[in-house]
């Protein structure tokens, strides 16, 4: 998101504004300049949410916390915990910075909701009930520690840079991102079939998993390096597995030609 494009558009006027910016694009990693959207958004008295599934998470870390530089200013937050610390798949995070705009969204009353004394879960989330999700957070947070976080974090972004690495120098296959966190963008042979066809062959062979997305209306694999043990060896592996199957598949179009 361009600062200064935003300021532009919240001048023109309307109602109540909601700025949605983004710590770690989920195909790129890219994060926006979100000290300055927020000093754009507070000109004009707009809420900021900062959408961090992941890329918040680079505040744990010394080396990467200034690419999220000003997020402390935002009125709220949502990152996941089934990325990076490795917890069950509906582990999410929210952080609201005004309590009260917070309870007034979540809180329920009926006749048969019974406030007890003390704090009440249903005012703070969309369920009245629930299984414990923060439990499995808060063991993984109380297992790695504040080192630990970081050392994840930098592992991670750090092998996703090695990956890159390992494949951007052969023919035919193309780093779509700037690899500035955990996320590596892959294009092969500048065709859609032949980037489908190797990200099928990566899937099929089993020595590693990457999905397919679009990227400015392309197709391309998506690797996301975020497992907690994942280590130089198995990235070494997933690059060979990547260039066997693409020299495969282009091996296979010049024989059909």
């Amino acid at each position: 998101m361009r600062s200064d494009a935003l300021r532009e558009v919240m001048g023109e006027g309307g109602g109540p504004t909601i700025v949605c910016a983004q710590a770690g694009n989920v195909n790129t990693g890219a994060i926006d300049p979100l000290a300055a959207i927020i000093a754009a958004a507070r000109e004009h008295g707009a809420w900021v949410h900062v959408d961090g599934a992941f890329g918040l998470w680079a505040a744990a870390s010394p080396r990467l916390r200034g690419l999220v530089e000003g997020a402390a200013g935002a009125d709220s937050w949502a990152t996941d915990g089934h990325k990076w610390l490795n917890v069950p798949y509906d582990c999410g995070v929210v952080a609201v910075r005004d309590r009260a705009a917070h309870t007034a969204a979540m809180s329920m009353t009926a006749a048969y909701l019974v406030q007890a004394e003390g704090r009440s879960n249903s005012d703070w989330v969309p369920e009245a009930s629930r299984r414990a999700r923060g439990f499995a957070v808060y063991a993984a947070l109380r297992s790695l520690g504040r080192r630990g976080a970081a050392e994840l974090v930098d592992r991670c972004c750090a092998l996703a840079i090695r990956l890159a690495g390992r494949v951007w120098t052969e023919p035919g296959i193309e780093v779509l991102n700037d690899v500035t966190l955990n996320q590596v963008l892959l294009r092969f042979g500048d065709d859609d079939a032949a980037t489908e066809a190797v990200i099928a062959a990566c899937q099929a062979d089993g020595t590693m998993w990457a999905g397919g997305t679009r990227w400015r209306g392309r197709a391309a694999m998506r690797v996301s390096v975020s497992n907690w043990s994942t280590a130089e060896g198995d990235i070494d592996r997933a690059a060979e597995a990547i260039l066997a199957a693409h020299r495969r598949s282009a091996s296979s179009v010049i024989t059909a030609s």
